[in-house]
């Protein structure tokens, strides 16, 4: 790993740039590195492991200085042998992700964190029957799942966990299916602000009264958030804050500054209508 070239280029890998919160992360280290002079190459990878594997190999061709991962899939990409091989060749930092590399740094969210802040704050409203909506398969929804659980262990109340997709359509079809099997539940937890609001339009359009008979939380407080009727009360995991510590960490480490290192943050719960 060379850290003294300086083409002043840095590659930014995401999953998906239309989600609002790798969206706001990217922009934000994009507009950091542009006004220290650099070049930043955007790339959308998806969950594809060889359209990774393209754009690392195009990166390190064009011998970028740095490379940023915006998402945690990235835990598990960056496992697949030609893709740990190319971020062997230059400093990477991770945002809400981690590889056991020498050359790599961490930015991490507290998702357990943030889904333990939801449940709580939900039984501290009086709801005792809630579920979860659990709308991916990836590191960081896994983990919100499993604190969920075991926050509901801890507080002594019944968690129960639905298994959906990330939209708002995929919000809808759980509200359908917990309303169609008449199971008990007064709050939802939810993984993501999109798949909240789902959640929300559909208990709405059933009579439910939100959040009197249920209690509704996302994650992310993102802008999705503010445009829901009832205003979605949501974990808010600082993207922002994210991205600049990720700027700084990676320039630190293109310079030789600075060992690789984990930085963690702590989400926040943003009161809104739905509970």
């Amino acid at each position: 790993m060379n850290t003294e070239k300086k083409n002043r280029i840095i590659a930014v890998l995401t999953v998906d740039i239309r989600v609002p919160h790798y969206a706001r992360i990217v922009y934000q280290v994009e507009q950091e590195f542009s006004g220290m002079g650099y070049e930043v190459m955007l790339c959308n990878t998806g969950r594809d492991v060889e359209a990774a594997a393209r754009y690392l190999r195009t990166a390190i061709d064009q011998q970028v200085d740095g490379v940023i991962l915006v998402g945690s899939v990235y835990s598990s990409m960056g496992r697949e042998p030609e893709i740990e091989s190319l971020l062997r060749r230059v400093p990477v930092v991770m945002a809400n992700g981690e590889l056991d590399l020498p050359n790599v740094s961490s930015v991490l969210l507290s998702d357990d964190a943030g889904a333990k802040l939801a449940t709580e704050h939900l039984v501290a409203m009086g709801k005792r029957n809630l579920w979860y909506v659990h709308d991916m398969d990836t590191v960081s929804a896994n983990a919100k799942r499993d604190a969920f659980l075991s926050a509901c262990e801890t507080l002594g109340v019944r968690g129960r966990v639905i298994e959906t997709e990330f939209s708002v359509e995929g919000g809808r079809k759980a509200a359908r299916e917990l309303l169609r099997s008449c199971r008990l539940f007064d709050g939802v937890v939810c993984g993501e602000d999109e798949t909240a609001i789902g959640v929300v339009k559909g208990l709405v359009g059933s009579g439910l009264r939100i959040p009197r008979d249920v209690a509704v939380t996302g994650y992310n407080n993102s802008i999705y958030a503010e445009l829901c009727e009832p205003r979605l009360t949501s974990i808010d995991n600082k993207p922002e804050d994210v991205a600049h510590m990720c700027v700084k960490m990676l320039e630190r480490m293109m310079n030789g500054e600075e060992r690789c290192e984990t930085v963690y943050f702590r989400p926040e719960l943003r009161q809104g209508l739905t509970t």
